[in-house]
């Protein structure tokens, strides 16, 4: 007997559920802070967006403990978001679109390298971006180093961070730009979406890139 196989919006709805509850669970009650975020209103002109503007040299460690340079990230597309682990709105919602975007690319999603960028380097150790990084694709690389190296990293593009702890609060978050860089496969920037940009603008994006 044949099992059925579920539609493919049906299967969708099914992984963005399951996403967003395992994130859930590591982002916990936490959440209801809020964030303040940059996004696209607040990103530089599409001039200043060009060439060279965006990307460079970086050395950080992978959810793995593997040292990773913008070096790896060549020979394909990238998809890189910055953000941390207890982002409680803003880094869920641009990751799963992300995730959901490889999906719904097909054998296309082989060719695009997703990363994650933790700005928030003092809690996000190697260790919780494993758990992170589990929770939302196995796709995804996350990335994480000293302080000064994230640092680097987030100058080389263009990102914008910093602490601030809510009234009441004996913890912080991190406010920082919220955008979704498309880079090419020799590390030039092409695109990029905001954190709210729905899977299939991120989709439509890309294959414009790959040249489809």
């Amino acid at each position: 007997m044949t099992t059925p196989v579920p539609p493919a919006d049906t299967t969708a709805k099914v992984l963005r559920t399951v996403r967003w509850l395992a994130l859930g669970a590591l982002v916990g009650l936490g959440a209801a802070w809020g964030v303040k975020f940059w996004n696209e209103s607040n990103a530089p002109s599409p001039s200043a967006l060009g060439g060279a503007a965006i990307g460079g040299p970086f050395e950080l460690v992978d959810q793995g403990g593997a040292t990773r340079t913008e070096k790896d990230l060549l020979g394909r597309h990238a998809l890189i978001y910055f953000g941390f682990t207890y982002c409680p709105d803003a880094c869920p919602t641009a990751l799963i679109a992300m995730a959901e975007a490889l999906d719904r690319l097909g054998p296309d999603a082989s060719r695009v390298q997703p990363v994650f960028v933790s700005v928030d380097p003092e809690r996000d150790t190697v260790e919780a971006m494993a758990a992170y990084v589990r929770a939302v694709d196995d796709r995804l690389m996350g990335l994480t180093g000293t302080p000064e190296q994230v640092a680097r990293a987030a100058r080389a593009y263009r990102v914008f961070y910093r602490k601030s702890t809510p009234a009441g609060s004996a913890d912080y978050l991190v406010d920082h730009t919220s955008l979704i860089y498309l880079m090419g496969p020799d590390g030039r920037y092409v695109a990029h979406f905001s954190h709210e940009a729905s899977p299939d603008r991120i989709v439509e994006g890309v294959r414009r890139a790959l040249g489809k």
